[in-house]
């Protein structure tokens, strides 16, 4: 059984920043590629950022681009989003995900296991 539990969220002002973790246990994590998704009030979830098996390849959604850094350890079972330049539009609950493949992608479909979530509040 995988569990994913994340990190790191809070309350922060527009232009700071945030780095979101999330500790894996279960399946083996260095097999399978990881992402992250969020979810703001009365909106979709959507796709943030997703990196590979081995962290040699990221994957970002255009909002995410240039301001935040998905990377991973995998010899700690750890995944990180380094969130800067927050903005009020990025406020929401985010999600820790874990790929059914071991190359990552953009499509939350891919990605079969989800954390709790953390929410992450940026005031303007």
């Amino acid at each position: 059984q995988v569990q994913l539990v994340e990190s790191g969220g809070g309350l922060v002002q527009a232009g700071g920043s945030l780095r979101l973790s999330c500790a894996a246990s279960g399946r083996a994590f260095s097999n399978s590629a990881m992402g992250w998704s969020r979810q703001a009030p009365g909106k979709e979830r959507e796709f943030v950022a997703a990196i590979n098996w081995s962290g040699g390849t990221t994957y970002y959604a255009d909002s995410a681009k240039g301001r935040f850094t998905i990377s991973r350890d995998n010899a700690k079972n750890t995944v990180y989003l380094q969130m800067n330049g927050l903005r009020p539009e990025d406020t929401a609950v985010y999600y820790c995900v874990r790929s059914r493949y071991s190359s990552g992608s953009v499509y939350l479909a891919d990605f079969d296991s989800w954390g709790q979530g953390t929410q992450v509040t940026v005031s303007s």
